[in-house]
C-alpha cells in the first residue's frame, strides 16, 4: 500500500523536493541522484534537488548534479518532500523546514537508528544503502532503470559498501550490482571518480592528520583530531577527512577508531567506526546514530573535551 501511495504521491504532486543531509556522502548522492533522474524520466516532471552543505568533487560527475540547488526559500511549502540517506530528522540541518511544512514527507534509508519520522517511511536496516532501498522501490513500481539512473544507484551501493568490501556487502548487492552493469554502468570509470581523483593537497592533508593519530587501551582505540586552522593549512575541502577513520580502524589491533572535527569552539563532530563495537550505542548517548560498526554524532564541547567524553564512553559502553 504504501508503495502505491508513494506512486501516487510522485504522480500527482506539482512541487517536489528531493533533500539528504547535511555534507552528503556517496550514498545520499547517488540516491538523490537517482531518484531524480527516475522521477523524471517517468513522468517528465523535475523535482528541485537540495544540496546541504559542502558537495565533494568526487561526485560532480553524477548526471543531475549540475540541476542541484545549494539555498532555498524557506517560505515555500511543498506539495512532497522527500529525504534520502537522512539517519535522523536533525541531519536535515535547516532543510528541516521545508519537510516539516510539506503536505505530505516521504523519508527513505537505511540506518538502524532511524526512527521513522516521514509520514511515509520506507528504512530497511537490512539494506546496504539508501540506494539499495531505493532500487527495491523501482523494482516493486516497475520503474524503468535508465542508464543515468543506474549510474546513481551504483555510486550509492559502491561508496556506501566501501567499494564492496564492508559486512554489508551481501549476495544481493552484487547481484544488484551485476544488473546496474548490465544496463551500461561503468564500474572502473565510477570507482575512480569516487576514489582514486584525489588532489595534492588531500593526500598531504591526510597524511598530517594520520601522523598526529592517537592511540589508547593497547592501541584497541586509536582517533585523531582535525582543527579549522588543519583545513586551512592545507587549503583542504571539507570531505578531505572521507577515509581517514577506516584508515585508523583497519590497523591490526584497532577495534574502535574515531575522528574529531572542530566546528567551532564549543562544537565537534564525530565518525567512528568500529570491527566489533556497536559505535551507533556509543554515539546514540550524544543523540547520534548510524549502524553498528559505523556511526556518528555531534557532541558540544571542544576538540580537547569531546575526545575525553568519546574515551569515557567507549569504555562505559564496553564494561557495561
Amino acid at each position: 500500500m504504501k508503495l502505491g501511495q508513494l506512486e501516487e504521491l510522485i504522480k500527482t504532486s506539482k512541487k517536489i523536493l528531493l533533500v539528504s543531509h547535511i555534507n552528503p556522502d556517496g550514498d545520499a548522492l547517488g540516491s538523490t541522484s537517482a531518484i531524480y533522474t527516475a522521477i523524471y524520466d517517468r513522468y517528465k516532471k523535475k523535482a528541485d534537488m537540495l544540496i546541504i552543505g559542502h558537495l565533494p568533487s568526487s561526485y560532480k560527475f553524477l548526471p543531475s548534479i549540475p540541476d542541484a540547488k545549494f539555498g532555498f526559500d524557506s517560505s515555500l511549502v511543498y506539495d512532497l518532500v522527500i529525504s534520502l540517506d537522512v539517519a535522523a530528522i536533525d541531519r536535515l540541518s535547516n532543510s528541516k523546514i521545508l519537510f516539516d511544512k510539506a503536505t505530505v514527507s516521504v523519508n527513505i534509508d537505511h540506518h538502524k537508528t532511524n526512527d521513522g519520522f516521514g509520514d511515509i517511511n520506507f528504512v530497511d536496516p537490512k539494506s546496504s544503502s539508501t540506494g539499495e532501498v531505493l532500487f527495491d522501490i523501482f523494482k516493486e513500481l516497475n520503474w524503468n532503470l535508465t542508464l543515468e539512473t543506474a549510474i546513481g544507484l551504483y555510486t550509492a551501493i559502491l561508496t556506501d559498501t566501501g567499494g564492496f568490501r564492508y559486512t554489508n556487502t551481501s549476495e544481493k548487492v552484487f547481484k544488484i550490482a551485476s544488473e546496474l552493469v548490465s544496463l551500461g554502468v561503468n564500474p572502473n570509470e565510477i570507482y575512480k571518480n569516487c576514489y582514486e581523483l584525489k588532489s595534492k593537497n588531500f593526500v598531504m592533508f591526510q597524511s598530517y592528520c594520520l601522523s598526529k593519530a592517537q592511540f589508547s587501551k593497547d592501541d584497541k582505540i586509536a582517533y585523531t583530531a582535525v582543527y579549522k586552522k588543519d583545513l586551512e593549512k592545507f587549503n583542504a575541502e571539507e570531505d578531505s577527512t572521507e577515509g581517514l577513520v577506516e584508515t585508523l580502524r583497519a590497523i591490526e589491533t584497532t577495534d574502535v577508531s574515531f575522528l574529531v572535527k572542530e566546528i567551532d569552539s564549543k562544537t565537534s563532530k564525530i565518525s567512528m567506526r568500529s570491527k566489533k563495537a556497536d559505535v551507533a550505542k556509543i554515539c546514540g548517548i550524544f543523540g547520534g546514530g548510524g549502524h553498528t560498526f559505523a556511526a556518528g554524532c555531534t557532541v558540544k564541547a571542544n576538540v580537547e573535551g569531546s575526545i575525553k567524553k568519546i574515551l569515557k564512553s567507549i569504555e562505559e559502553t564496553q564494561n557495561g
